[in-house]
């Protein structure tokens, strides 16, 4: 196969984004949200990972997430990744990181990427489905069970458990 032949070759592939998140907490149990500017609902903080320039989805869900909230972090241990069909868009897999326990002195440093974020808050499980649509709400409340009970990482479709 010929470089221009292989070329041609890669790109009549499918495309598919891939997203990547981390899941904080505080000492309570409550998830920090942020609210986007540029669409409905709330969010993790988290976005697009770059792997045209090689980013992985651990690097990505990093630096957003300093890039989002000011926080710098090492994150802990991949809880899900997610398969999000899309109409409008092409195929997301989502990868969900630990963020681990915030404490005040973390709390107190978080600064917001204005460009994009409008606020944040800390949220109770049980308050978490009325601030995340759709799959998104689902994915967490998975990767919240599987901190929970130490299983994981979980395989999931639109937010639900496969097998």
């Amino acid at each position: 196969m010929t470089s221009e032949n292989y070329a041609a070759y890669i790109a009549s592939l499918p495309r598919v984004l891939v997203g990547a998140a981390a899941l904080f907490r505080d000492a309570e149990g409550r998830v920090l949200l942020v609210e986007p500017n540029y669409r409905e609902g709330w969010a993790l903080p988290g976005g697009t990972v770059e792997s045209d320039d090689g980013e992985s989805p651990r690097r990505g869900a990093r630096r957003e997430t300093l890039e989002e909230i000011g926080l710098d972090r090492e994150l802990g241990r991949l809880l899900a990744v997610d398969w999000v069909p899309g109409t409008d868009r092409p195929p997301l897999v989502a990868y969900l990181y630990d963020g681990g326990v915030l404490d005040e002195d973390d709390l107190k440093a978080i600064r917001l990427q204005e460009e994009e974020l409008l606020s944040w808050r800390l949220v109770p499980r049980e308050d978490l489905p009325d601030h995340l649509l759709g799959s998104l709400g689902r994915r967490v409340l998975a990767a919240l069970d599987a901190l929970a009970d130490g299983s994981g990482p979980l395989e999931l479709e639109s937010g639900r458990p496969v097998g």
